[in-house]
């Protein structure tokens, strides 16, 4: 999931994996950052808080919106629960607005007698059809320019060939353009070719074995490193339309840190089965036979919180702050942003059949990936992340309650002392915080060289990621999913 804000508006973006009503509300409450009482959550109790927060937000004249991306998938219980949040209201006006975003299935289940009342409240609606050829070379050219490339990595000549394999649907393109990249890449070249296109579609559209595969597997491993990823962050991303390209020149002043090496597993971190690391590695990775699938996402959170040394009984991190402050992140993104996050996450993941279970990645380096599957422990190449990850991850990452996100400008208090401190621990020294810190230029101005430094954009605002890396600074006991020069 991925929060974030402006100005006059506090928003959402959700994709739900919410099975019940409960599981709605506290997921809410997470992404807004809505405290919640210690204890057994109601759905009253849900509501109260969620009632709060929004007339605070309504006091102060900022709007609040949520969005829930591939709502098709909430099932008629869920949206029933989202219909009575519409029901939250001052004399004047409603106190929540709610675009829901799904494929075709959505109007489908709108139209269902028991989702009449919901279908009522709704007062706009928009389809989105497939693209013309036209408008498929300018979203191509759009995502790429977005994604920072300088050069036509798609030839013109290739685009009305893109356009007759995906028919214009935005979500093919995507898929297509991402394999096909990856292709490039692997390749050697600068641009995409036509056989290198065609190569993708045969892959991507599950054609006969025998006629793919011609790219050298253990190349698949880039997959969001380099050239191949340059269309999928600008897809799936949801921040990357709405961040500026940075200038040529810019007013920062900071040296700009290579990302410390790599070190290969280390042999305490290995399972017991392998014996010869060195060895070819599966590439694949295989549910264990006998243990129903349908256990893998609790198997796989616990062996998250064990990574943490959390007691697996103990209270859920993605439901609220836990008693050891740690908190949950769930979004899709690439194997980059995992390494620079540098904790165990939760991987979605689909065998070759397209069925999908849960594992924990716990260790990883430049050609190995150390999961925990079930109930074993398995060791397997970087390819297997490639082929099988869907791109959705969901991990832990520790705060103290105090720190926060969306810090205002000349704001004071707890949330301000904690960012001075961790500034300036990161650049080695101690924060000066008797005066009682201040969100001011200063401050801006180190937290704008720290994003530098830490490839994030430099834009001095206190967002989910920049509070992510901040929180890293001086935690030598978090569980690391790799290893540095720094840190061996």
């Amino acid at each position: 999931m991925v929060v974030s804000s402006c100005l006059p508006e506090r928003w959402a973006l959700a994709k739900p994996l919410c099975a019940t009503a409960e599981e709605l509300l506290s997921t809410i409450c997470v992404e807004f950052g809505i405290y919640l009482p210690a204890g057994n959550m109601s759905i009253k109790l849900y509501i109260v808080c969620i009632n709060t927060y929004l007339l605070d937000a309504h006091a102060r004249g900022r709007n609040t919106v949520l969005i829930i991306d591939e709502a098709q998938n909430l099932s008629a219980e869920v949206l029933e629960q989202m219909r009575l949040l519409t029901n939250l209201e001052t004399n004047e006006r409603k106190l929540l607005q709610i675009i829901l975003i799904g494929q075709p299935e959505l109007a489908t289940m709108l139209e269902r007698p028991e989702l009449r009342q919901l279908a009522q409240r709704i007062v706009a609606r928009y389809h989105l059809g497939a693209l013309t050829k036209a408008e498929v070379a300018a979203y191509v050219a759009h995502r790429l320019d977005v994604s920072g490339a300088k050069s036509q990595l798609f030839p013109s000549s290739l685009i009305g060939r893109l356009y007759q394999l995906s028919g214009g649907i935005p979500r093919v393109i995507n898929v297509l353009c991402d394999r096909a990249l990856l292709g490039a890449y692997v390749q050697g070249k600068q641009h995409v070719q036509s056989s290198t296109l065609a190569q993708a579609a045969r892959e991507v559209f599950h054609q006969p074995k025998q006629q793919y595969r011609t790219w050298p597997r253990h190349l698949l491993a880039v997959l969001i490193l380099a050239t191949g990823g340059a269309l999928a962050m600008a897809v799936y991303r949801p921040d990357s339309l709405a961040t500026p390209v940075l200038p040529t020149r810019t007013l920062i002043s900071a040296e700009i840190v290579p990302l410390a090496p790599v070190m290969p597993i280390s042999k305490k971190q290995m399972p017991e089965n392998v014996s010869n690391p060195a060895a070819s590695l599966p590439e694949t990775l295989e549910w264990p036979a006998g243990l129903p699938r349908t256990q893998s996402r609790s198997l796989a959170f616990a062996a998250l919180m064990r990574a943490w040394g959390a007691d697996e009984a103990g209270p859920n991190p993605c439901r609220k702050i836990d008693s050891h402050g740690l908190r949950c992140r769930f979004a899709r993104s690439g194997l980059d942003e995992l390494r620079q996050l540098n904790r165990p996450a939760i991987l979605q993941m689909y065998n070759k059949q397209g069925d999908e279970f849960y594992a924990t990645l716990t260790a990883i380096d430049n050609q190995s990936a150390i999961f925990s599957i079930g109930s074993e422990t398995t060791v397997v190449a970087l390819s297997a992340l490639a082929t099988q990850w869907s791109g959705y991850y969901t991990l832990l990452w520790r705060a103290p309650l105090e720190a926060r996100d969306n810090i205002q400008s000349g704001e004071r208090g707890p949330a301000v002392d904690w960012l001075a401190r961790q500034l300036s621990s990161r650049n080695g020294k101690v924060a000066d915080i008797s005066k009682n810190a201040v969100f001011d230029e200063s401050l801006v101005r180190q937290l704008k060289q720290f994003q530098l430094v830490e490839g994030l954009v430099p834009d001095g605002a206190l967002k989910l990621q920049t509070l992510m890396r901040l929180s890293g600074v001086g935690d030598h006991t978090a569980p690391k999913l790799h290893r540095t020069d720094e840190a061996k």
